[in-house]
């Protein structure tokens, strides 16, 4: 064996699994490449899972029920498994799938396993970052590589040992091994620091917060990779920054993708947020033929959420008149007529004199072109209505699709977020009390008009 190939022992790993869940699915075959100076070896198992395998999992795999059902469960094989992953590189595909689903097999033994390890769809856009595509079968036709038996433990595992070897033909084992110190590197953490948070920070979506000694908050923060965000504060140069030094705890959440991310931020600030209690907004009252005014409106009075006459949101009433004020000056609105002044009927307003309003507190102006121009002003912050005809669940995967979150939506209220579509009905029925939140307001809304996510309509409980 090249030393350059394998300068530090090896270990090429690929399962096959019940499906991609990692609380719910389990292990169906563990394939094992190990590589040294003084060769490779090769070993594998099929496992018995200890539920029934599904016909699309036996389709692609050929694995079968019947299969595993006299095969050793994990348990009876974590012994010879640990002893081979321990002391090596670990190297797979997508690796995050295959680490995560030995590491809660071994944690549901009361094993803690950590290792170093290498994801090789990384690796490939390190080293060839004018490909765009770097799944296993794009690599495998791009370097002329075949397999025998592609979608079974052992076979893939292989052809990840025979692309090692092929990127260290065509490449400068230099290149190679600084490409891999980017990806695996692994920073040196403040003593006062669980140096466990190396291996278990998620290379995912979703939220953070740096917590100083007395559980204060110092950064809460969403990321599309959460692993390599925290690892960026504690990179060289940067170790003597104030948050560096004064974070003792670091806590995260996890999500499938942008919305998840967002939502988990909003989750972990919950303490550190505003309250809601003054949260405001105006609706338009009709005081008579063509004559509309702004009424301003609390949430506790009324059911934003079900609303659909009303402009703008704001954190309490000051932010509310500053807002109407501002936008009365931006459109010749007239104070008095808008409730911002204390004139008498038939009086001059402020803005009249100021000659920033068009007369109609006078006469100068009729009643119904003031309406329509408020009208106009306050159109852009028009609370959009709820589109559907009840509850949806919004649908994101990962770019893996080891994870699917369906986040429970009812006329704008994030009601929870659980993992599959089952889950769904029993979180409607127990969390219809959520009140509306004008922060996911905005993100619901956003995404929902950018069409970033798929949406599943559900009944009204």
């Amino acid at each position: 064996m090249n030393p350059d190939i394998a300068p530090e022992p090896l270990i090429f790993v690929d399962l096959e699994t019940t499906g991609a869940n990692f609380a719910n699915d389990r292990i169906i075959e563990i394939g094992i490449v190990e590589v040294d100076q003084q060769g490779s070896r090769e070993w594998s198992s099929l496992v018995n899972p200890g539920t029934p395998v599904s016909e699309f999992i036996a389709g692609l795999t050929g694995i079968t029920s019947a299969m595993v059902s006299t095969a050793p469960r994990f348990e009876q094989l974590a012994p010879l498994v640990l002893e081979k992953l321990q002391g090596r590189l670990f190297i797979a595909h997508n690796a995050r799938f295959d680490y995560t689903f030995l590491k809660r097999e071994f944690k549901r033994l009361g094993i803690d396993f950590r290792a170093p390890n290498l994801c090789t769809v990384k690796l490939s856009r390190k080293l060839f970052p004018e490909h765009h595509r770097h799944s296993l079968d794009a690599l495998l036709e791009r370097h002329a590589i075949t397999v025998g038996d592609r979608h079974r433990a052992l076979a893939d595992a292989q052809v990840l040992r025979d692309l090692w070897q092929c990127w260290h033909e065509l490449l400068p084992a230099a290149t190679i091994s600084n490409a891999i110190e980017v990806i695996v590197g692994r920073p040196d953490l403040p003593a006062q620091l669980d140096p466990a948070l190396i291996d278990d920070l998620p290379e995912a979506p979703g939220a953070y917060a740096m917590y100083g000694q007395h559980g204060n908050v110092l950064l809460i923060k969403r990321s599309t990779n959460i692993r390599q965000q925290v690892f960026a504060h504690f990179a060289p140069g940067k170790r003597e920054t104030a948050l560096v030094r004064d974070t003792w705890r670091i806590a995260w959440r996890e999500a499938a993708g942008e919305l998840g991310a967002r939502l988990r931020e909003l989750e972990l600030s919950a303490a550190t947020r505003k309250p809601l209690d003054d949260l405001c907004s105006w609706q338009l009252i009709q005081h008579g033929e063509g004559d509309f005014r702004p009424q301003l409106v609390n949430s506790r009075d009324v059911d934003f959420s079900l609303a659909n006459d009303l402009f703008g949101l704001y954190m309490n009433r000051r932010e509310a008149i500053h807002a109407l004020r501002k936008l009365s000056e931006a459109h010749r609105l007239c104070h008095s007529q808008i409730g911002l002044g204390t004139g008498k009927p038939g009086e001059a307003c402020i803005g009249f004199k100021q000659k920033t309003c068009r007369g109609v507190c006078v006469g100068k102006e009729a009643v119904s072109l003031h309406s329509a121009r408020l009208m106009m002003a306050l159109a852009k912050f028009k609370l959009s209505e709820w589109p559907f005809a009840g509850p949806v669940a919004l649908i994101e995967r990962d770019e893996f699709g080891m994870r699917e979150d369906y986040h429970l939506i009812s006329f704008w209220r994030h009601l929870g977020t659980v993992h599959d579509e089952a889950a769904l009905h029993d979180l409607l029925e127990i969390r219809s009390e959520i009140r509306f939140d004008p922060d996911i307001y905005r993100i619901i809304n956003k995404f929902l008009k950018a069409g970033k996510v798929r949406v599943l309509p559900l009944p009204r409980p």
